[in-house]
């Protein structure tokens, strides 16, 4: 199994963060203070750094001969209505079956419950036979 690292003492932690901060070169800089303030015109904005492609600039249209026209829309339409309700015949016939296995599968039970409160009853209503 594995085991978890002995947790490092602040020593440790604290050299690894100064040699990552020698790694990147930043030795003179210093966290901003929070008494500094901030030119907001100093802060560049997205449309300044990134500029579009130019194939992005105008949308290409759609050629006529590539438009769906109305009779193939008609005819998706339709094909989807009927894969839809294939679909949800085969659903309801599963359900069916799946209704019916249930009940099958009950029915030796039910049957007997059935029995055995029938029979309290007529012990109930009825006298007991005399011989």
């Amino acid at each position: 199994m594995d085991t978890p690292k002995p947790p490092q003492k602040p020593a440790q932690l604290l050299n690894d963060l100064e040699s990552i901060r020698q790694l990147l070169g930043d030795e003179n800089l210093e966290p901003p203070l929070l008494i500094d303030s901030l030119d907001p015109d100093s802060i560049p904005l997205l449309s300044e750094i990134v500029t579009p492609p130019p194939s992005a600039a105008a949308p290409k249209p759609i050629p006529p001969a590539a438009a769906p026209t109305l009779r193939d829309t008609v005819s998706q339409s339709v094909s989807r209505d009927s894969e839809v309700n294939r679909l949800d015949s085969e659903l309801r016939a599963a359900a069916q079956l799946i209704l019916q296995d249930v009940i099958d599968d009950f029915v030796p039970q039910i049957e007997a419950e059935l029995k055995r409160r029938l029979e309290a009853r007529l012990t109930r209503l009825l006298p007991p036979r005399r011989p």
